[in-house]
């Protein structure tokens, strides 16, 4: 078990285990998106770092089927930061809120010496959609690509350039095909860590097994960051989601089905 995994299994509650907490129509998100771990500041301008530490956030919300609404920010601010970086920032935060209709209410702030942000999201779902609900013979699909945002690390690592537009700097939510789509899927999951590494979590939490259709590189099946959705579905429903993807001009993969057994990726851990 990595330490991640084990720090969240000393607390008992059975609000934990999914990409947000369900507490009746209210789904509660947090994630952290901290400098030299999540991103490093030369790679980055000050207000894609803001743009993307609030859509990590909003993508989990979507893969739950809820619709983000409020904001809590906590900003550890570099001492050595400018009044013009702070607003550069703060530009960042407040323009992907107004494109997803969120309230920023409120939060804390601190100086140091990196750049570390904390956000918690409050979103709202009547019928949330949770890693649980697969059964044996029901189908794995992922929308868009995979591997990009590994290349594109990679690249950053060596000092190269990559694209502005780099999922790795931009994720490209598929809300409006996921809202649309939400009666046929059965449980999903975004692709932050990894797909193995993710499928492992949805595999896990419904005692399943994996046959796969096709086989994946490494550098498709081990790449984070990508924030495409991992959803499961019955297959009565495949031409509905289908045609759904297609009006929404969102590729979807379907991948494999559900059997009985176990799963476990072999991708290394992102972090520790």
């Amino acid at each position: 078990m990595n330490k991640e995994d084990y720090f969240i299994s000393l607390f008992e509650s059975k609000h934990i285990g999914d990409d947000g907490a369900v507490i009746k129509d209210q789904i509660f998100l947090k994630d952290l998106f901290c400098e030299d771990i999540h991103f490093k500041r030369e790679w980055m301008a000050l207000k894609d770092i803001a743009k993307k530490s609030i859509l990590v956030n909003i993508s989990d919300a979507v893969v739950m089927n809820a619709k983000p609404k409020y904001i809590l920010l906590g900003v550890k601010i570099p001492k050595d930061f400018s009044y013009k970086e702070i607003k550069q920032l703060q530009e960042g935060f407040c323009e992907i809120c107004k494109e997803y209709g969120i309230d920023i209410i409120g939060g804390d702030t601190i100086s140091g010496d990196k750049l570390d942000i904390s956000v918690t999201l409050i979103g709202k779902s009547k019928n949330p959609i949770t890693r649980k609900g697969i059964k044996k013979g029901f189908l794995f699909a992922y929308t868009g690509t995979l591997g990009e945002s590994k290349r594109d690390l990679e690249r950053l690592q060596k000092k190269q350039k990559i694209r502005k537009n780099s999922k790795f700097i931009r994720p490209r939510l598929k809300a409006d095909f996921f809202y649309e789509a939400r009666k046929y899927i059965s449980s999903a999951l975004d692709i932050s860590d990894g797909l193995y590494k993710d499928l492992s979590r949805l595999t896990k939490a419904n005692k399943i097994g994996i046959k796969f259709f096709k086989k994946f590189s490494k550098d498709t099946a081990c790449s984070g960051e990508e924030y495409e959705i991992l959803f499961s579905f019955d297959k009565r429903y495949k031409k509905m989601i289908l045609s759904l993807a297609k009006k929404h001009k969102t590729p979807v993969r379907i991948f494999a089905k559900a059997i009985r057994g176990k799963f476990k990726g072999n991708c290394k851990e992102n972090h520790f």
